[in-house]
């Protein structure tokens, strides 16, 4: 009987752990699969486990490579860059005792395609599916591509880094689509449709999610700008190593009296129930990534797409640093300086706070200077009243224009709408200079440009008038003689009409620090 009892121990003590099987036959990771797409150009790691010590061979076309599975019984090996190419080819993947043997049976990795792979990470707004996006039903009609595969990473949250995922490589078709990230596939459309290439596309993202469950642990412990989550991961691990201590213990006095009340004949109650883990709660640092993304890595990728930071409001310039633990740590694990592109947030109404969300797009626009990003702005696709604004495509498109830039040598290509350089008081006015002019600066509704405001040394904004004189901007204000601040947009619910000739919106800016300032009346 108390083998029994310490199996049932046992069985509730595995709270979380890896998804690695200690089954004799090679196996893969869901990632590595039927129908998905090898990134081009870059060295292939293919991974999986075997028995302790077997030798297992990994064939692509010409290219073989081998390795020996270690103690843990997990074998790795890299396969040499290979062209971008619409033809399926087929992977095989053997152990020493699989190939006309009486061991394991080869596996064949068909339909799979190379050519360019990105992830889709974040909140709400990157899982938002094809299906609840602008025009639904056309878009899901005419998803024909079979050059496009899609991939989905269940949400799942661990305490400990997990080696794989329950999920599969479907070929994009009306029939698969649908639950696709929106931002994700309408980006991956326009980069097949432009380059003419496979393209592989990964969902991994979590409606509501902060960023602190993204980034690895050792980033984490690491990183010294953002020592306060390190404060909370190391918190909830010592809350979950008391939790688990105080569970043996009561389990132990269960044991013992189940045992004499068994032995007695008598009824005994139920074992005491397992208690939550603090280091595996939807906000718990690491939890994310540990449960999703570390199952799916060092798969080869182009890059990643990010939409989040909802869940981070009122963090202000704090989300900077956070997205750079994030980006280092994801770079580090791939071995890769990987691209990484955002999405600005759209204007919402959230609140009476008016400025917390402005102190974000500062955030993400400030995140610019980490290298190999690209932000997408959403001001003049919001929905003020619905914090998901239906429309994905122009979101998708414009990030795709920053990877064509930046990645696929469409030099010519206008990627970012205006974003603010630099400042000159002169006299009652002050001059604004821009970067990404876009052959021009305009008021895209042809009207007065809006949501510009200034401020003197009193700290009062004003709302002003603003001109474009060639590429500049001229703010100015009859209440303002001596102006010395000015922002634009700043304010939650800001849609500005002030772009370049390209049609893509500027950024919101302050020119300012002040946390004391009135804003001005919209």
């Amino acid at each position: 009987m108390r083998i029994l009892f310490t199996r049932l121990l046992m069985g509730m003590l595995i709270l979380t752990g890896t998804m690695a099987s200690s089954s004799a036959y090679v196996r893969l990771p869901a990632i590595i699969g039927d129908n998905m797409v090898l990134q081009a150009d870059k060295p292939l790691p293919i991974w999986g486990w075997a028995d302790a010590g077997e030798l297992v061979t990994v064939t692509l076309g010409e290219a073989k490579q081998s390795a020996k599975a270690d103690d843990k019984g997990q074998w790795k090996v890299s396969l040499p860059p290979q062209k971008a190419s619409a033809a399926p080819v087929v992977m095989t993947v053997a152990g020493e005792r699989g190939v006309g043997g009486t061991g394991n049976p080869a596996i064949s990795v068909k339909n799979i395609l190379v050519g360019e792979v990105w992830g889709g990470s974040g909140q709400s707004n990157m899982q938002w599916s094809v299906s609840a996006s602008t025009n639904a039903q056309q878009e899901i009609s005419e998803a024909n591509f079979p050059e496009i595969r899609l991939f989905i990473v269940p949400n799942r949250l661990s305490s400990s880094a997990l080696d794989d995922v329950q999920a599969k490589w479907v070929v994009c078709s009306p029939q698969t689509v649908a639950p696709s990230s929106a931002v994700l596939y309408f980006f991956g459309r326009n980069i097949h449709t432009t380059l003419k290439m496979p393209v592989g596309l990964i969902t991994c993202a979590w409606g509501g999610s902060r960023i602190e469950p993204w980034i690895t642990p050792d980033v984490i412990a690491s990183d010294t700008e953002i020592e306060r989550v390190n404060g909370v991961y190391k918190q909830q691990a010592a809350e979950r190593t008391t939790a688990r201590g105080k569970f043996l213990q009561a389990h132990k006095s269960w044991l013992e009296s189940a045992e004499k009340l068994a032995s007695a004949g008598q009824e005994f109650a139920d074992p005491p129930g397992v208690p939550a883990d603090p280091s595996a709660q939807f906000g718990s640092p690491a939890a994310m990534y540990r449960g999703m993304v570390h199952g799916i890595q060092p798969f080869a990728l182009r890059g990643w797409l990010w939409y989040q930071g909802e869940s981070n409001r009122g963090d202000g310039m704090f989300y900077t640093k956070c997205k750079k633990a994030l980006i280092d740590s994801w770079r580090k694990l791939w071995g890769d300086d990987m691209s990484f592109l955002f999405v600005q947030l759209a204007p919402y109404k959230y609140d009476n706070n008016e400025t917390l969300l402005p102190e974000i797009w500062e955030a993400q626009t400030a995140s610019l200077a980490i290298p190999h990003t690209g932000m997408a702005v959403t001001t003049d696709i919001a929905t003020i009243g619905d914090i998901h604004p239906p429309n994905k495509q122009d979101v998708g498109k414009r990030l795709a224009a920053w990877a064509l830039a930046q990645h696929y040598g469409k030099k010519d290509l206008v990627y970012s709408g205006p974003l603010f350089d630099s400042m000159a008081v002169e006299g009652s006015k002050v001059r604004l200079k821009f970067k990404h002019l876009g052959g021009g600066l305009v008021a895209r509704d042809s009207k007065d440009l809006s949501w510009f405001s200034i401020a003197g040394e009193d700290k009062q904004f004003h709302k002003a008038d603003a001109k474009i004189d060639g590429e500049t901007i001229v703010v100015s204000c009859d209440a303002v003689s001596n102006p010395v601040a000015v922002r634009f947009g700043w304010n939650q619910i800001a849609e500005p009409n002030f772009g370049n000739k390209a049609g893509l919106p500027a950024s919101p800016f302050r020119t300012d620090k002040w946390t004391d300032a009135k804003n001005a009346t919209p």
